[in-house]
């Protein structure tokens, strides 16, 4: 598993305490010291839509002019935002061997995983 974050962001921690307290073995990835690539989010949007991987209620995305908020309207315009600006890309995005399992923290989607 691969657990895609920022580490001071409150989800990813309640993510990555959930997976060490049920022993699942995982990987972090830090955006802001390793960077995310175009390929990487690429890929998050063809297997899970613009509008689940897009974070709308933090305050990166409340700072937006709502012109650039209203110009999101597909995974194209998300991708050039997305890589502007991660902040908005809903943390922690989860994968198991290249496969988005998760985005954000769901303890019942997490459960899944532990059985």
């Amino acid at each position: 598993m691969k657990l895609y974050g920022i580490p001071n962001c409150g989800t990813v921690k309640k993510a990555r305490t959930f997976l060490e307290a049920h022993g699942i073995a995982y990987e972090f990835h830090d955006f802001k010291k390793q960077g995310v690539s175009e390929a990487l989010i690429a890929g998050w949007l063809q297997q899970v839509g613009w509008q689940k991987l897009l974070k709308k209620t933090g305050p990166t995305w409340g700072q937006l002019p709502d012109a650039v908020k209203a110009s999101i309207q597909d995974d194209a315009s998300a991708l050039a935002l997305m890589l502007d600006k991660p902040n908005v890309i809903k943390r922690p995005v989860l994968e198991c061997d290249g496969k988005v399992v998760a985005t954000g923290f769901n303890e019942t989607d997490y459960e899944r995983l532990s059985t």
